[in-house]
């Protein structure tokens, strides 16, 4: 039997969708599990976007192949919401639309990085950074915030981590999986670490820009120096729910957008010529629906964070943006109820998804042992109903 490559033996596989296939084979045994782990609104696409969808279909003009790097209309209306909305001047040329932010961040690493190549993780991090570091052959270097900071790692961990072999830096902000959002300050500090290493590339994930409770969302781009080495990475499936129809984007500097442009051409070509129609709706109608959901999310918020602080040994900060919680939960390790011992954060949560019926993420996956991920995607009857399962089963432990 033909063995299989070291390349796919080194990766993990995607912890939040292991646990959602956990949950749903609970599922199809009759047994009611609440899903907290999968990153995905729960509100349908809003109409206006469907009917663009449609209005596509029913025409003759999106039948054929799209272009690799997406429909030009499309391009052009990118440019102008980075422009209108983020201070940043991408050209429609240095925009490149993916099957997903997944596939844009995928398309820069394999275009950047040569074996041994370092790339600096802000930690904790969105599970798929890693792996597809590895996949590119390059090294993650990873520097951790801590919740008494709000997760966000400093400038000065950051210049400390920079080596001979950096060669690309990147995080989330607001953050999969803790919520945190970089103000300008904080970004402005990181951005004169890295003005002397004109090298190091920063890729700039924003894709939970529009779920934002602070102040104004901010770009590392937009500060001095920065665009000409920044990829800015984005899409719809958070703001405007449309996590099915797999559409995001980059915008990048001309060399690193040829390149992407030039991998996806050769693995998938372009995203699907409907989808892109859709997206092109969502730029260009109203926002109003988005923003019902971004205030749903909040107020969603401050019912889970007061919840979950009546949880004995739960650490919980406010965060800022997205809609997760990232609780500290070493309070339970070593505990134990029955013949169940809680020796990490991942047997946590198989416990929870078990005695609770709620599905949770390990914080491990994210690049912290100590915490579990909680997703308030859902409607507030779930959350409280998954609360006051989780908290009952959490007093079973030892």
């Amino acid at each position: 039997m033909t063995a299989l490559s070291n390349r796919i033996k080194s990766i993990p596989e995607s912890a939040t969708l292991a646990m959602a296939a956990k949950a749903r084979e609970m599922k199809e045994k009759g047994i009611e599990v609440i899903s907290l782990s999968l990153g995905e609104p729960d509100f349908k696409t809003p109409e206006h976007i469907q009917e663009g969808a449609i209005k596509a279909i029913r025409s003759e003009d999106y039948f054929a192949y799209p272009p690799v790097n997406g429909y030009l209309d499309l391009r052009k209306a990118i440019s102008e919401k980075f422009q209108r909305d983020n201070g940043l001047s991408y050209g429609a040329d240095q925009i490149v639309v993916s099957n997903g932010a997944k596939q844009s961040i995928a398309n820069v690493f394999m275009a950047i990085l040569n074996p041994g190549d370092e790339v600096i993780v802000l930690t904790p991090y969105w599970v798929s950074y890693s792996a597809m570091i590895l996949l590119a052959e390059g090294e993650p270097v990873f520097v951790s915030g801590t919740i008494e900071n709000d997760f966000k790692a400093t400038a000065e961990q950051i210049k400390e981590a920079i080596t001979d072999k950096t060669k690309a830096i990147i995080f989330s902000s607001p953050c999969n999986p803790t919520g945190s959002v970089f103000n300008r300050e904080e970004l402005g500090a990181i951005a004169e670490v890295l003005r002397d290493r004109k090298d190091i590339i920063v890729i700039s994930d924003e894709i939970y820009e529009l779920i934002n409770f602070g102040a104004k969302h901010e770009s590392i781009g937009t500060l001095d120096g920065m665009l000409e080495r920044t990829v800015t990475v984005n899409g719809f499936s958070k703001g405007f729910a449309m996590t099915g129809w797999r559409v995001g984007y980059i915008g990048a500097p001309l060399w690193i957008a040829k390149a992407a442009n030039k991998m996806q051409g050769q693995y998938t070509s372009g995203n699907c010529s409907i989808a892109q129609r859709a997206a092109l709706t969502a730029l260009q109608g109203s926002m109003e629906p988005t923003q019902h959901m971004a205030k749903a999310y909040e107020k969603r918020r401050a019912l889970v964070y007061n919840l979950l602080k009546e949880i004995p040994g739960f650490e919980v900060n406010m965060p800022q943006g997205a809609f997760y919680f990232f609780p500290n939960v070493k309070y339970y390790l070593g505990k134990s109820f029955g013949e169940t011992k809680i020796d990490t954060v991942n047997d946590l949560c198989l416990f929870l998804l078990e005695d609770a019926q709620v599905s949770l993420v390990t914080g491990e996956a994210f690049g912290d042992p100590e915490c579990l991920r909680l997703s308030y995607a859902a409607s507030e009857e779930e959350l409280k109903k998954a609360i006051a399962q989780m908290t009952v089963s959490l007093a079973k432990l030892s």
